[in-house]
């Protein structure tokens, strides 16, 4: 089974594996460990990874990247609007609402939905894990915690039962901040606290380079950068690469850009002082989120063991600067900055994992936005809410809330505190328990809800049961029912259920397990049922009933929708593979055409004729414009059909270079087996006692098999000596291969034939061995084995004299 991470990045993404005990950062087929998260959509296929990133200036309109952070969001949110000007491919608004990306794909103009986008950048990020580990991928982790691949692998962590490590990391990568404290034990990880700035990332100091360079421009060569998409594409490369610069140089640093606009070359500096005062209000950010944290988890600097950072714009060293003078700490960098995500990926990927035996390692994570639940109250005439999971509460966890209704009824789940959300919709969902019913008396059933936040973070309203009272038979007295085991029975199985999320049962830690909390909530008329009482009541018997719950959550795809969006992708990716082979196809012609042409006049000039290599020459020459003008766009056959013609005529040749490179090895192997021979033959003759055994005849034969092969070697060696290179080879390799084996199989048998064993006579037989019943041993000769009594080899002995003891080895 395969274990794979994967890190889905704003610009980048990275895929690690488990495997050889350890976790490795897998590279895709440009041996690059980074694949960009770019799309780009051309007028046959689509190019995804690094392929697409090559586009980004040729194909701009069409080539998506930056998509990230769209995922979830309203066309009609202000990030979305405000985000609009700066791209350079155009979006635009789905029936559902949602964000869509509009492009040119197959000649006609498509729009694609975010999910969609992000689909066919995993569908690669599979085949490179896919490539890697030579089977296929069918489960995988994408984008957790980099705790885990800090913790995990740490060995001096203290005890469970001793104070725990505190360790802040701090994440800024290219599109988000993140900050988190986490408290480390051995074998143990629990999650305090975390902050983020949605708003603030590397691309955002990318965006300040941009636009000074964009009003530079403007006033030095009178240019509108914006309207020209190309033009603001490399711009923004341009910048990158000079902001990476400044991270390590503090000097004035040159821009130069060639033809970058109306054929103007453009050229511009800044050093990294200027830089820092042109985002001072980006740099501002970097305190709010590292002071949110500390106050959530109630520490104190003192109390903080390391500050670890990782994330492609960490490496800005103003961010770091104030970072470390918030903590008034050196930082730490000991996780590789780009790679850690994806690392923690794959280990918790092997934690989930039944097929992976990973070191005891539980987790405890947190809500990281409150969760509130509401529904309508006819007591109250109006909605009633409860806020089921507070900012920082322990996840996995389950609750159980109990209601009293005689019909079906709904719940909508929220994010409480809005304006702590990076989006502004709090919705998560509407979740509508069916048929419920009143007790057969007319009053409100008792209806028990299991809300969950599971192992991945996802809130549900997992689980709905009805407490159905039954009617005691005739003459049955009421009698006393635990419903408390009941209830115990359904956090028993929550308790399951989570155990089952890390890993189908197959990790036995307690720590993994969830609680459960019951919830008391009030009825339709107003009064609050409490089961709680200090009388005890008969209670009658009871059945639980499970009710089927109706999910509506916030932009989630229908069925019908997914299920047409795989069809798509599974057509996409056909048409991909169809145009990769007719490119090939076609490359293949080309390659030969060159290759073949300048081995005309270089490695194979001696074994063509003039005239042929004319030939051939003109009809490579025609191939190559015929490449570029009617064959630039044919089907994958065609140039099949292409690439044999022209092997026709280059074949014949290439087998000739081929015959001549190979035929004195094939000639020496041969003249190395008839040497062989000979000499057995000339020992042979001359009574040599190694093959007096051998027959006279059979002898005979072989040495007219070796005579005639000598005389096959030298008659086509001759023959071969007064052919001209450019015609066809007097005998090739496979008649020589031929005949040294038609001399291996004729002569092998008979000369290798082992020497006949003779029997000792019995008499000599007991002089050697000397008496059986050991009276007159042999004297042991110089320098050879002693001999006991009965002529046998004597064990060896040790210091002390006694035999050494027998060992069994494993």
């Amino acid at each position: 089974m395969s274990v794979v991470g994967i890190d889905v990045g704003f610009q980048s993404c990275y895929v690690a594996v488990a495997r050889a005990g350890g976790i490795e950062t897998v590279a895709n087929e440009y041996s690059d460990r980074n694949t960009p998260a770019c799309v780009s959509f051309g007028p046959r296929n689509r190019s995804i990874g690094a392929a697409a990133k090559g586009q980004v200036v040729t194909n701009c309109k069409n080539t998506v990247q930056g998509f990230k952070r769209f995922h979830g969001r309203a066309f009609s949110d202000p990030y979305v609007q405000s985000a609009k000007s700066s791209l350079v491919y155009d979006l635009a608004q789905l029936p559902s609402g949602s964000t869509g990306i509009k492009v040119m794909y197959m000649e006609e103009e498509k729009v694609f939905s975010i999910e969609q986008v992000t689909a066919m950048l995993l569908t690669k990020l599979k085949e490179t894990a896919e490539t890697a580990m030579k089977k296929p991928v069918a489960d995988c982790v994408i984008s957790v915690s980099i705790t885990l691949a800090y913790g995990i692998y740490k060995q001096d962590l203290p005890a469970p039962e001793e104070k725990p490590r505190n360790v802040v990391f701090v994440d800024l990568g290219h599109s988000g901040y993140q900050v988190s404290i986490c408290a480390f034990n051995k074998g143990k990880l629990k999650m305090l606290a975390s902050a983020s700035d949605a708003a603030l990332g590397g691309k955002d100091f990318d965006e300040v380079l941009v636009n000074h360079f964009c009003e530079e421009f403007g006033k030095k060569y009178k240019l509108d950068v914006k309207t020209k998409p190309r033009a603001l594409v490399r711009l923004y490369q341009e910048c990158e690469k000079l902001k990476k610069l400044m991270s390590a140089n503090s000097s004035d640093l040159p821009l130069n850009i060639e033809c970058f606009m109306n054929d103007i070359d453009v050229t511009g500096k800044l050093n990294r002082g200027h830089f820092e005062e042109m985002c001072a209000g980006l740099l501002a950010k970097v305190e709010a989120p590292l002071r949110s944290v500390m106050e959530q988890a109630k520490l104190k600097k003192e109390d903080l063991y390391a500050v670890e950072i990782v994330g492609g714009a960490s490496r800005i060293p103003a961010v770091k600067e104030r970072v470390s003078k918030f903590f008034g700490k050196e930082l730490s960098m000991t996780l590789n900055a780009d790679e850690a995500v994806a690392r923690g990926c794959a280990l918790q990927c092997a934690i989930l994992s039944p097929a992976f035996k990973v070191r005891e390692f539980s987790i405890t994570d947190v809500v990281p936005y409150p969760i509130s639940l509401k529904w309508n109250s006819a007591a109250e005439e109006g909605l009633s809410d409860c806020e089921v999971f507070p900012k920082n509460h322990a996840a996995p966890f389950s609750k159980v809330l109990t209601f009293y209704r005689r019909e079906p009824f709904s719940l909508e789940a929220y994010y409480n505190n809005p304006k702590e959300l990076p989006y502004p919709d709090p919705t998560i969902g509407q979740f509508m328990v069916q048929k419920v019913v009143p007790q057969a008396n007319g009053e409100s059933s008792k209806v028990k809800v299991k809300v969950r936040v599971n192992v991945h973070g996802v809130f549900s309203v997992s689980s709905a049961s009805l407490v159905e009272v039954l009617k005691p038979t005739e003459g049955e007295e009421p009698m006393e029912t635990d419903l408390a085991g009941k209830e115990d029975e359904s956090k028993m199985q929550t308790d399951q259920d989570d155990q089952k999320a890390q890993g189908d049962g197959q990790k036995d830690n307690a720590d993994k397990k969830s609680e459960t909390e019951e919830m008391e909530v009030t009825s339709e008329d107003g009064k609050e049922k409490n089961q709680a009482s200090s009388a005890k009541k008969p209670k009658v018997k009871t059945k639980t009933v499970e009710l089927p719950i109706e999910n509506s959550l916030r932009w989630q795809l229908t069925n019908d929708t997914v299920n047409l969006f795989v069809e798509n992708e599974g057509k996409m990716i056909m048409q991909d593979k169809l145009e990769k082979e007719r490119n090939d196809a076609k490359n293949n012609v080309e390659e030969y055409v060159y290759d073949m042409r300048d081995k005309l006049h270089g490695l194979l000039e001696k074994f063509v004729s003039e005239s042929d290599r004319d030939t051939f020459s003109l009809r490579l020459e025609d191939t190559e414009n015929w490449l570029y003008e009617d064959g630039e766009d044919q089907q994958k056959q065609v140039y099949i059909d292409k690439l044999a013609e022209l092997k026709k005529l280059g074949q014949p040749i290439q087998e000739r270079y081929n015959e001549a490179e190979e035929r004195p090895k094939a000639f020496d192997e041969l003249g190395k087996h008839i040497q062989q021979f000979m000499k057995i033959v000339e020992a042979y003759k001359t009574k040599e006692e190694q093959y007096e055994h051998l027959d006279e005849l059979e002898m005979l034969k072989v040495d007219k098999q070796v005579n005639d092969a000598m005389i096959w070697m030298n008659s086509k060696m001759n023959a071969q000596s007064k052919h001209n290179l450019n015609q066809e080879p007097a005998v090739k390799v496979r008649e020589i291969q031929a005949k040294t084996k038609e001399l291996d199989s004729a002569c092998n048998p008979i000369v290798s034939k082992s020497k006949p064993k003779v029997e000792v006579p019995k008499d000599e037989k007991a002089e050697q061995n000397g008496p059986v019943n050991g009276q007159e041993g042999t004297e042991a000769q110089p320098g050879s084995p002693e001999k006991g009594a009965a002529g046998g080899t004597a064990a060896p002995e040790s210091a002390e004299g006694n035999k050494l003891p027998e060992m069994d080895i494993d």
